[in-house]
């Protein structure tokens, strides 16, 4: 199984960003959390079986989820947390 965090920046709060980002995760049947930082930022983390399908939502993530946002920088690190059962947004 593959995790990471990941921290984007650039123009990711109050642009659905969150929702975005859930809704993608739910598409290619990724789990984890995603959640706003009070620094600006939103953390993610997330976990696949398959490592095309965590590439593949690594590379949308970094290309921006939705197209009010924007991402100028992307922290991805291998991590290693509890399973999630889902994706989840949190406040």
């Amino acid at each position: 199984m593959k995790k990471v965090t990941m921290i984007a920046s650039g123009k990711v709060q109050g642009v659905g960003f969150r929702y975005a980002t859930f809704q993608l995760a739910n598409k290619l049947g990724i789990k984890g959390t995603v959640k706003n930082e009070l620094d600006g930022t939103v953390s993610i983390q997330a976990q696949s079986d398959e490592t095309l399908t965590m590439q593949t939502f690594i590379k949308q993530i970094r290309q921006s989820p939705t197209r009010f946002g924007r991402v100028d920088y992307l922290d991805v690190t291998l991590a290693n947390f509890s399973d999630f059962d889902d994706f989840s947004m949190l406040n």
